[in-house]
């Protein structure tokens, strides 16, 4: 099963490169590319997982309502994108529940960051999807941590796909940088591997980055972003189609392994 996850929160990327940007920009850019992902995905007949913070939630109601109507899955992205604290991982899932009127199952930590398992299983998770099982200097030393998902602390571990053997990391800053059918190619390989994928991205990613004075983004995190990016992953969709590749939420793909 291929497994589509977005994570939607206030675009305040630019802070980490001495930028300001105002917290109503933060919004709009991120409402303007989920609603781009959203499109997307209905253009493609193809369901995915977001994973939103609660500042987000609130200040885009009309974005969630969509996303529970159009048959997507809601998780935590936490109650705030820049900060966190253990009792967030409870009023975060509670306040998404209370705002979208769907069950809250799943946990990932902004940035992909540590977050400890027992602290998830007492906030009433299923799943946890902030590990990215690979090395990255200065972000990312998981290599010793399982590939595929595992059970650990009552709770689901899902890790982010990384190819296998080398590891190399299927997540959005690949799919912006490297040539779109070598990706493809790594996206199979693991996926026959493992019998599924789990790749994320962001929806700041589908708007224009490259404007370096007003982001500061280096050309690695503002490749291939805006109309580019809309289209190579219209293209990644219909090559998922066209695979004939089973699609689905992260809770459908959690019931389906724990029933096997």
């Amino acid at each position: 099963m291929v497994l589509l996850s977005f994570d939607i929160e206030e675009f305040d990327m630019p802070f980490e490169y001495d930028r300001v940007i105002s917290f109503e920009e933060q919004i709009r850019i991120s409402t303007e590319g989920t609603l781009t992902i959203l499109d997307l995905l209905k253009k493609n007949n193809l369901k995915a997982t977001f994973f939103c913070t609660v500042t987000f939630a609130k200040n885009a109601a009309a974005v969630i309502r969509r996303i529970v109507a159009e048959g997507h899955e809601l998780a935590s992205h936490g109650y705030y994108h820049s900060e966190f604290k253990n009792e967030h991982l409870l009023s975060s899932r509670l306040a998404l529940e209370e705002i979208s009127g769907q069950q809250v199952s799943g946990y990932r930590m902004a940035r992909m960051m540590p977050v400890d398992e027992k602290e998830i299983k007492e906030a009433g998770y299923i799943y946890n999807s902030s590990i990215n099982p690979t090395w990255l200097p200065g972000r990312y030393n998981n290599r010793h941590i399982s590939r595929t998902w595992f059970m650990q602390s009552g709770v689901i571990q899902l890790p982010a796909s990384v190819s296998p053997l080398t590891r190399f990391p299927l997540f959005w800053l690949s799919f912006h940088n490297l040539p779109l059918w070598f990706y493809i190619h790594l996206a199979r390989k693991t996926y026959e591997k493992d019998g599924y994928l789990n790749i994320y991205f962001h929806p700041w990613e589908f708007t224009d980055l490259r404007n370096r004075e007003r982001f500061g983004f280096p050309g690695y995190v503002s490749k291939n972003s805006g109309r580019q990016m809309i289209a190579r992953m219209d293209k990644f969709m219909k090559w998922i189609n066209k695979r004939n590749y089973r699609n689905g939420t992260i809770t459908e793909f959690i019931q389906q392994v724990t029933i096997e």
